[in-house]
């Protein structure tokens, strides 16, 4: 009984003054105003200095539209590419012990610790025509530097961790017990795949995506070095704000900038709604 009333009267290390508290909010909601809030402001309002009709006028242009459909072109290709090897990276780290995991996991955290222009760099070095990969390459009429692959191969390079980053906790967390189960019940790997670990980890894979269509949607720095910034040919979104901005096209580079930002709002509102799913799926879980 003393030992209770010992532990209740123990006064909890969370607590604090209601005037610390107010005080930690109303900064949180400064910074908040100040970082995120007001840039976006900013954007939408000089994108719609000169009106709507100006706006939507400078979205129809040619470069415009090459732009955004390049950058939608990219994610289409980069994003099922990278769910695929993320599923496959984390179902490999989490199912099997083998040598070499922890060299596999550094590996796929590599583009973390990389700047993206030291990425696009290297692939300029490696494919290249001064290389003598990139000289066989323009040998036999294959151009990736300067064009649509060295860009793809880019934008792969730096969302490909996104996935197997959000997959490898969820599945060491649930451990192999049901796919142990299933393989004894006589099921085949592809069974047990699309029947017992796909649903498991279907809203972590769904999160993955989003983070890794918004890094796609939005890279700039790899995709700077490497694409050559050919107009309507090889300029995603970001390098044609870049380029329309240093041209003094303020209306048309904030117009593409608040088309990408609200892009990533979409996201970022996805992103919420499934990790409030994926919560209230988890919690249900750990109460049965």
């Amino acid at each position: 009984m003393s030992e209770v009333s010992s532990i209740a009267r123990t006064p909890s290390v969370t607590t604090e003054p209601r005037l610390i508290r107010t005080l930690l909010i109303g900064t949180v909601v400064v910074l908040i105003s100040v970082l995120l809030f007001a840039p976006l402001i900013a954007v939408f309002s000089e994108a719609l200095r000169q009106g709507w009709v100006a706006a939507l006028e400078s979205l129809t242009s040619p470069d415009a539209r090459a732009a955004i459909g390049l950058t939608l072109i990219i994610s289409a290709i980069v994003v099922p590419f990278n769910a695929v090897f993320g599923v496959a990276a984390a179902w490999a780290i989490t199912k099997f012990d083998f040598r070499g995991k922890a060299f596999l996991i550094t590996l796929i955290d590599l583009p973390f610790s990389v700047s993206p222009v030291v990425a696009g760099l290297a692939l300029v070095l490696l494919f290249g025509a001064n290389s003598w990969l990139g000289a066989w390459l323009i040998a036999h009429d294959l151009k990736i530097v300067f064009a649509f692959p060295s860009i793809v191969l880019a934008t792969l390079f730096v969302t490909f961790p996104f996935v197997a980053r959000e997959l490898i906790p969820v599945m060491i967390e649930q451990g192999r017990a049901e796919e142990e189960a299933a393989l004894t019940l006589g099921a085949s790997g592809w069974r047990i795949f699309f029947t017992v670990t796909l649903p498991n980890i279907r809203w972590a894979l769904l999160y993955g995506v989003l983070l890794c269509n918004a890094r796609a949607m939005g890279e700039f720095g790899a995709v700077a070095v490497i694409s050559g910034k050919i107009r309507g040919e090889t300029t995603t979104m970001p390098i044609m704000i870049e380029m329309l901005y240093n041209e003094y096209l303020s209306v048309a580079a904030f117009t593409l900038a608040a088309a990408l930002a609200l892009l990533a709002l979409v996201t970022l509102v996805l992103k919420s709604l499934l990790e409030w799913r994926y919560a209230d799926l988890l919690a249900a879980t750990r109460r049965h």
